[in-house]
């Protein structure tokens, strides 16, 4: 290390300004600039964190699908969350991707965040270990990981420019704490976010520098999130390194000017450098021996595919049983009368109900998108799960309200050819084709823009199936039409009404018409949209058949589970309830789909209630079920695992990462819309999630740490011992903390307590051992109760096992604000071992001096 070190100091002393503030700015949208003279190449990003896209948005790029970051939380098992790192860093090397934009470590500060399922919990340390392991699995193969989204991103009203306020305390203890856990991890990569705290933009926020660099000791890069970076002084001056993308934006020219005249020093030019040069390092960009990274994929043909060796590796057996294994490990079991397991030797007819069924959400939308390698829906993998002999019959019942999807090749035929998918040409001004070429879908991100390209147009041939008014509509920003045959829908100019990258280049807004269509009556399909500048690069072509008759499709769902021996209904979010860029209004299931649990509740007993959602939605009907499971965004071997736990191959290992109220109203913090306009306040302060639920009158429907297995147990004793912690070292003045000092630091401040539990059922199983602190009568404010530690037990029946939970000192801690220190209250805590935050079993004490 101390010669990389040195060999970075040289290289350093080699470079110009100009040469060093050229590096600071991406090369373009995903590559860092190279710099030959010095051997180092340009290293390439990747959005994370459920699954690896590389540079191109082409639905031929496809990518395995990982279970989303609350399934992972869900999990509570950092062992399997650094498998999963290793297997994003497998998938990233495939794609020559040096950086995986993950993991997402803000925190679930309300129910109704549309980003929640990117994030692991409403717990700081429960997410930062778990994002602690992703970082370990990614950076044990050699790529980065980038923590994010620095701090307090936990919402996604106006958030490229809200305000929040939150006390210095709240930071420390709450929103700081899941990277500070990283931190110590290693992570090469800290991305600050778009939003404010307490009137400073994240990019300039003093905040990168203490405790970030300072205090933590993080030696690696500080880079922007995509578009954050407004200005050139003041970001420079307050240790961000990287501003991304390029080659475009404010620091360049502009920045060598800054520096030259004195408003930014060049030792923190210097710095950044060092900084990049040390990751670039990390990751193998720095030597002679770099290779090139992979260019652009060129167009392909309509059977192949543009990155061959990553759709190989995605397709290796191993990943498959992993993906597989992790969503079963997350899947949580939140109510059973005996339903669960189902014997698949009993069942002659299963009634599987529901559009999710067939149609699941494997992932949740925004900039963590990919296109999937392969989907196991749910009703695929009952009916491999389930004997030959026995009948599956689905319904899909009521419509969701959903948008019009993309076309593909379920209805759409290229014109020129005839293959499922669409034409793709790029136009001149004149009208002459530029390029064309065959694509699967009509979601197009990243068109070829050759010399001259005027005009994007997307044609489908399409059947329709069934008679009626069918609605279509074209997405994205500028001069846009949509004609059906010759019949114009949407025609007109559309200017940028955001400035959210999602919003322009990921989901842009669509413009909708409709056209009563006769049924096996082919029809052309023609979207245009110009290609002018500050409209974006997306252009989405969809359609929608006409709207479902909802009282006969409850009807024929009614009818099947009356008629089966057991149903299972499959309920979940839509693109338009839950997806990066917005908040959610409500907790409510979109369309009938209530009406629809309870319509099958009335008739079968024995129905199974499956949720595929990526955080809380309401369940007013919960207590009726005979058993009720939460399967988050599995990732795209869900439907294996979601038979596996159905039909007891696997238990549902999940525990809530989140606690789930019954209803919005119930829910103690839930405000995310700025109030006034611009400012957020966190005026809950310590107080979030299971936290708030201690302090409410109301009680959760499910709370925190929640979970059921296909066996039962008993908590039998508990032992304390070693201890207390000492008074923590100073904020800011006692200069930086290696790696090394941390660990020294948490072996002696820590505490060990040891639970004893027996598996009183009749199955092998696996129990999570959660373990709380609290401080009756402190002096300083606290939550009523808060996680200190977890272990899982796992045991046959019958079996006794005793585990081990560490409690590090600064569970014990609290953050003088005064002082700006870490103090430590001395007297007793008391230690709450349980099931859940809710559910206590065991009690005793631990002494801090």
């Amino acid at each position: 290390m101390a010669e990389a070190e040195a060999e970075v100091g040289r290289l350093v002393e080699k470079l110009d300004l100009v040469q060093k503030v050229r590096l600071l700015t991406g090369a373009s949208t995903w590559r860092t600039a190279a710099e030959p003279a010095i051997g180092l190449g340009a290293m390439t990003f990747s959005d994370g964190p459920a699954g690896v896209r590389g540079e191109q948005w082409d639905e031929r790029l496809t990518s395995l699908v990982l279970p989303s970051p609350t399934a992972l939380g869900a999990a509570w098992h950092p062992p399997l969350a650094a498998e999963l790192g290793a297997l994003l860093a497998a998938q990233a090397r495939c794609r020559g991707v040096d950086a995986v934009l993950a993991p997402t470590l803000n925190l679930h500060r309300s129910p109704l965040g549309g980003r929640h399922f990117e994030c692991f919990s409403e717990d700081p340390l429960l997410a930062g270990a778990l994002g602690a392991a992703v970082v370990r699995g990614l950076q044990g193969a050699g790529v980065a990981a980038a923590a994010k989204h620095f701090v307090a991103n936990d919402a996604e009203a106006e958030r490229l420019t809200v305000d929040v306020r939150v006390s210095e305390r709240v930071l420390r203890e709450v929103y700081l704490a899941p990277f500070e856990a990283a931190v110590e991890a290693g992570v090469w990569l800290v991305m600050p976010a778009y939003n404010r705290v307490n009137g400073t933009t994240m990019s300039a926020s003093p905040l990168l520098a203490d405790p970030l660099k300072a205090e933590w000791g993080f030696d690696g890069v500080t880079v922007s999130d995509w578009g954050a970076v407004r200005s050139t002084v003041e970001p420079a001056a307050a240790a961000l390194d990287l501003a991304m993308p390029g080659p475009g934006g404010p620091w360049g020219e502009a920045l060598v000017d800054a520096v030259r005249d004195g408003r930014v020093p060049q030792a923190a030019v210097d710095d950044k450098v060092r900084r990049l040069l040390r990751l670039a390092h990390r990751v193998g960009a720095l030597g002679a021996g770099r290779p090139a990274p992979p260019g652009p994929s060129a167009p392909a043909g309509p059977n192949t595919q543009p990155d061959a060796t990553a759709a190989r590796a995605g397709r290796q057996p191993a990943a498959r049983a992993l993906l597989r294994r992790a969503a079963s490990a997350g899947t949580v079991l939140l109510r059973n009368t005996g339903a669960l397991p189902l014997d698949p030797a009993g069942i002659r007819t299963l009634a599987v109900i529901g559009r999710h069924a067939a149609s699941p959400r494997t992932q949740g939308g925004g900039s963590a998108e990919v296109f999937p390698d392969r989907v196991v829906t749910p009703l695929d993998g009952i009916r491999a799960a389930l004997p030959p002999a026995a009948r599956v019959l689905h319904e899909p019942g009521p419509g969701l309200g959903a948008a019009p999807a993309p076309l593909d090749g379920r209805l759409a035929r290229d014109p020129d050819t005839a293959e499922p998918g669409v034409r793709l040409r790029v136009l001149d001004a004149a009208g002459r084709v530029l390029h064309s070429e065959h694509r699967l879908c009509g979601r197009i991100l990243e068109p070829p823009v050759p010399p001259g390209a005027r005009t994007v147009e997307l044609s489908a041939r399409l059947t329709p199936r069934p008679s009626g008014e069918w609605t279509f509509a074209v997405a994205g920003f500028g001069r846009m039409s949509l004609t059906v045959d010759g019949v114009p829908l949407v025609d007109g100019t559309f200017p940028r009404e955001t400035d959210d990258p999602t919003g322009v280049h990921v989901r842009p807004p669509r413009r909708t018409g409709r056209l009563a269509l006769a049924a096996g009556r082919p029809v052309t399909v023609v979207a245009r949209r110009e290609l002018a500048e500050d409209t974006g690069r997306a252009t989405i072509l969809s359609a929608a058949p006409p709207p479902v008759d909802d009282t006969a499709a409850l009807a024929a769902a009614v009818a099947a589970a009356r008629a089966a021996d057991a149903a299972v209904v499959v309920v979940g979010t839509t693109e338009e309830s839950e997806s990066e860029g917005l908040d959610r209004d409500g907790l409510e299931l979109p369309g009938r789909q209530d009406e629809l649990v309870r319509a099958v509740l009335a008739v079968q007993p024995r129905t199974v209630v499956c949720v595929n959602s990526g955080g809380p939605v309401a369940l007013p009907w919960h207590t009726a079920a005979a058993a009720l499971l939460l399967t988050w965004f599995p990732g795209g071997e869900g439907g294996h695992a979601l038979a596996d736990v159905l039909f007891g191959r696997t238990e549902p290992g999940g525990r809530l990462p989140t606690t789930w109220g019954a209803a919005l109203a119930d829910v103690p913090v839930h405000t995310t819309r700025p109030s006034p306009p611009g400012v957020l306040a966190y005026a809950e302060g310590l107080h979030i999630g299971y936290r708030a639920w201690l302090r409410s009158p109301a009680a959760p429907a499910y709370w925190f740490g929640h979970g059921l297995g296909y066996t039962t147990w008993a908590y039998e004793a508990l032992s304390t011992a070693g201890g207390a912690a000492a008074d923590g070292a100073a904020g800011t003045a006692e200069g930086v903390r290696t790696e090394a000092t941390r660990a020294e630091e948490a072996r002696a401040e820590e505490a060990v307590v040891r639970v004893r539990v027996r598996n009183t059922g009749p199955r092998p199983g696996r129990e999570v051992v959660q373990l709380y602190l609290a401080r009756p009568g402190s002096a300083v404010e606290r939550p009523v109760r808060w996680l200190a530690g977890f272990a899982e037990a796992i045991a046959a029946p019958g079996e006794t096992v005793t585990v081990r939970i560490p409690v590090a000192g600064r569970a014990l801690r609290h953050w003088s604000s005064d002082e700006r220190r870490w103090r430590v209250e001395p007297g007793v805590f008391t230690v709450l071992v349980g099931r859940s935050a809710g559910d206590i079993r065991l009690r005793g004490e631990l002494t801090a001096r």
